[in-house]
């Protein structure tokens, strides 16, 4: 049973653990993304941004000083602009062209590029527009990444007589918008396992507690009332314990106070019980007594050790409460005790007209270590229930017999049986559930802790064909 409780507690505390960091950590990576991206978008707009207006910025410085060139001849101006591309300095990642009217390249510096003619849009734009415009994208030619800024040469008279254009592949900006986006990854994966490694040692601190209180709280609401959860804590979680310590020994000193009334009470009812029943008894012995009055004792009698049965019942459970409840042990012919047991109690049963049967056998069941007393009280206090509660049929089966080191004796009424939902509640204290039958409560729950104490097992349930089927397993070695 302790196991079971540990395991419940174990999934509950990882079911919140990891409702706890699956929440966090989707939160922390959604923002983290968001904020990769905002990132990732901001360098890469300020990366094609930036060369877009230093190649901007060439184009128009290049313009301006070929614009001292156009006085001269065609000839003369088209060899100073081979001379000028052959020379430029930024071969390597910038490349140059000088572009004719009719969208011929007519000089290029040397490059990754080949002097093939140019057929993106912004050669067509600078000539329309008469202005500097831009291209970034693939290059139909060779389908590589590219930027490109054209700008317009123009003559004296307003006529377009060429295009000047930059040209410079963009792997590079790439590359270093993939670094950079990498490293904000790696950044962001850093601080999701610092937050990790907090949250989990945050929600450590709040779980381990909580996951005592949990069980403890349990073992109070099971009945184990007094005991202490152990309380270092003073915030919101130290106050739960508190409050739940402080119920626990209330409930205790009032469970106390009322056993002990219990226990009072019941020593003080003995004496006029005793005194009760050994009149009636007395005055049934008489041959002075008609008829009405001899019925009348006989009810007097018979209520008189029916109140008596429950005073003891009470008087023993106001013990097992107080841990005071102890054994008698010996070794005992448990078969003869239990069948002396049916024996009496089905004398007293024919006379109500409910036959008590004896299923014997001639298996060899052995003495076992235990209190004859007690489990006598036992066998009573079931053949009782059987009568109150399946009387009704008639019948009662009785039997023992001995297996798997185990003595197991049955008792089996034809009763309406007990309701399914009620099964698991009829041995607690006070229990009567849905049964009309008069009774307090408390002689299952006596019966049950007596066989526990001897280390057995008392089991109720319904037999097959109706009725209700008690079984006592006792270990014939301890």
């Amino acid at each position: 049973m302790k196991i079971k409780k540990q395991k419940f507690r174990n999934i509950r505390v990882k079911g919140l653990r990891r409702r706890w960091l699956t929440n966090t950590v989707v939160v922390v990576c959604a923002l983290g993304l968001v904020c990769v991206l905002a990132v990732t978008a901001v360098f890469s707009a300020y990366y094609y941004s930036t060369m877009e207006s230093d190649m901007r910025y060439r184009a128009r410085s290049t313009t301006d000083f070929f614009a001292q060139y156009l006085n001269q001849n065609y000839e003369d101006y088209y060899q100073s602009c081979i001379t000028y591309a052959q020379a430029f300095d930024d071969g390597n990642t910038l490349q140059l062209q000088f572009i004719n009217a009719q969208g011929q390249i007519v000089a290029a510096s040397y490059g990754d590029f080949g002097a093939s003619a140019p057929v993106t849009p912004d050669v067509a734009d600078a000539v329309d527009t008469l202005s500097i415009c831009s291209f970034v994208g693939k290059n139909p030619l060779n389908g590589q990444r590219i930027m490109a800024v054209s700008s317009p040469v123009i003559y004296g008279n307003g006529q377009v007589i060429g295009v000047l254009r930059y040209v410079t592949p963009t792997a590079r900006m790439d590359r270093q918008i993939i670094t950079t986006a990498a490293i904000s990854f790696g950044v962001l994966t850093v601080f999701v396992l610092l937050v990790l490694l907090s949250s989990n040692y945050y929600i450590r601190s709040i779980l381990v507690p909580l996951g005592e209180i949990i069980d403890k709280s349990k073992k109070i609401a099971n009945g184990s009332y007094g005991i202490q959860i152990q309380n270092d804590f003073d915030d919101e979680i130290g106050d739960l314990a508190r409050i739940i310590n402080e119920l626990s020994h209330k409930i205790s000193a009032n469970e106390k106070m009322q056993w002990d009334f219990i226990s009072s009470i019941s020593h003080e009812l003995r004496t006029p019980l005793t005194a009760i029943t050994g009149w009636s008894e007395t005055l049934l012995s008489s041959d002075k007594l008609d008829n009405d009055t001899r019925r009348g004792v006989r009810i007097i009698h018979r209520e008189s050790d029916r109140l008596t049965d429950m005073v003891l019942d009470l008087l023993d459970f106001a013990r097992i409460q107080d841990d005071r409840m102890t054994l008698n042990m010996e070794m005992v012919d448990i078969r003869a005790e239990f069948e002396d047991t049916v024996f009496m109690y089905g004398s007293r049963l024919s006379e109500e007209g409910i036959s008590l049967k004896y299923v014997d056998n001639e298996q060899d069941i052995p003495e076992i270590s235990c209190d004859p007393q007690r489990l006598r009280q036992v066998f009573l206090n079931i053949l009782n229930n059987a009568v109150k509660h399946g009387g009704e049929g008639k019948c009662i089966d009785a039997g023992i017999v001995y297996q798997d080191d185990y003595v197991v004796i049955r008792i089996r009424d034809y009763g309406p049986g007990i309701p399914e939902d009620e099964l698991a509640l009829v041995k607690k204290k006070f229990y009567k559930g849905s049964s009309k039958a008069r009774g307090s409560g408390i002689g299952l729950a006596v019966s049950d802790e007596i066989v526990q104490m001897h280390g057995g097992e008392l089991i109720l349930e319904n037999a097959l064909t109706g009725g209700t089927l008690v079984t006592i397993r006792l270990p014939a070695t301890q």
